[in-house]
């Protein structure tokens, strides 16, 4: 478990970096998105990463691991906009705020993480990277239809549980990755 919290931190910090180096380049032009349209950004993600799986053929040049980093930065992105809805008229925000909430869902990932990953036993060591691909973007369905009805559910989690568990999938297939140098 320790091995596997030390993991999540190295791979947020990789991915925070991005985050932190993308806001000086472009300013927190993503706060302008609907929580919606970063739904659907996660899943051109997640798609191109189930296609780089069941193709012969790569014609771009980036690979998984950058995708699943842009999964988690954007899955972040949506938690924050849940929490902290931009106004129409004003959507820039200063970059130590966005990374402070950037951080702030970040810890909370990574408590959830050690929670699951404690009454599963770590399981996800034992699935294919292939399967956890699916399950985001069987997860990013749910998030569609959630968002289609308005955010309303009868008796599944929300949207914020789904974006959290896309990310936790996404970390998982980063440090298999990075451990099996794929």
């Amino acid at each position: 478990m320790n091995q596997t919290l030390a993991a999540f931190d190295a791979i947020i910090m990789e991915c925070q970096d991005i985050f932190v180096k993308k806001t000086k380049d472009y300013g927190t032009a993503w706060r302008i998105l609907r929580p919606a349209s970063l739904t659907d950004q996660i899943f051109i993600k997640a798609k191109r990463i189930r296609n780089l799986q069941s193709n012969q053929e790569q014609k771009v040049e980036e690979g998984m691991d950058v995708e699943f980093i842009g999964i988690i930065n954007y899955a972040l992105m949506a938690l924050i906009q849940l929490k902290h809805p931009p106004v129409d008229t004003e959507y820039r925000i200063d970059a130590d705020q966005a990374l402070h909430w950037y951080e702030e869902e970040a810890t909370g990932i990574k408590q959830l993480l050690e929670r699951k990953n404690h009454d599963y036993g770590e399981a996800w060591r034992d699935m294919r990277i292939a399967s956890m691909t699916d399950l985001i973007l069987m997860k990013l369905l749910r998030i569609k239809e959630i968002e289609d009805n308005a955010g309303f559910t009868l008796i599944s989690e929300g949207l914020d549980a789904n974006y959290q568990d896309i990310i936790n999938y996404a970390v998982f297939c980063l440090i298999k990755l990075k451990e099996h140098d794929i």
